[in-house]
């Protein structure tokens, strides 16, 4: 387990390393508009104009939760975990959670776009409801030196890109969270973190417990 973790945070470092400016381009080749887009990708564009204390524009325009994707499935290799645990298979795009009987809950994710995608096993630390994000100070200097100024906090909250809700995994700054933009997910997007529609991360969020192991897988 400790050399999992280990392996895990040496994965979230180099992504850290990574993590594109505003300049960058996405994985189908757009340029994004500005770094909040390139940091959690496909970002939309708010239609009622309102943006972010921060000055970035996040989309959702008051919260998007999009559609539910859950479906009960017949899930026979989940029976050799246990009830509860996450596992998260990115070439398909899907999570999976337990249940018992051979049964799984099915949801349409977004992943980690190409170099920013990794595997490993962790637990589940904690659980947060409209979730603030706080970039690291090592990244807030590093744009800074671009010209790229990153609020230092930013509260929960339907213009928060983390979305509804957020699954924190072990002590490493990847995430199961929500997003403001449904369309995105299915797709390669982001640098990291595994996303789900804002209804699909609600659901989840009351079903998944604090100490249930993630799986992720390639």
């Amino acid at each position: 387990m400790r050399r999992t973790l280990l392996s895990l945070s040496a994965i979230v470092l180099a992504a850290a390393v990574a993590v594109p400016t505003a300049s960058a381009e996405s994985r189908n080749g757009k340029q994004c508009s500005n770094f909040i887009e390139c940091l959690f990708g496909g970002i939309g564009n708010n239609n009622n104009g309102d943006r972010s204390r921060s000055g970035f524009n996040f989309g959702g325009g008051g919260g998007n939760y999009g559609p539910s994707t859950r479906r009960l499935v017949s899930f026979p290799q989940g029976a050799k975990h246990k009830t509860g645990t996450i596992i998260v298979d990115t070439s398909e795009r899907n999570l999976y959670l337990i249940q018992p009987g051979g049964k799984a809950y099915k949801y349409r994710v977004g992943v980690g776009r190409q170099g920013f995608q990794w595997s490993g096993s962790a637990k589940i630390s904690r659980k947060a409801t409209w979730p603030s994000w706080t970039p690291p100070k090592r990244m807030i200097a590093r744009e800074k030196k671009k010209g790229i100024i990153l609020p230092a906090r930013m509260e929960g909250g339907p213009n928060n890109p983390l979305g509804a809700r957020s699954l924190y995994i072990g002590s490493s700054l990847y995430r199961i969270h929500g997003t403001n933009n449904p369309s995105s997910i299915g797709g390669a997007v982001s640098s990291g973190c595994i996303r789900l529609t804002n209804t699909d991360i609600i659901d989840l969020h009351k079903r998944a417990r604090v100490g249930a192991r993630v799986i992720v897988r390639r």
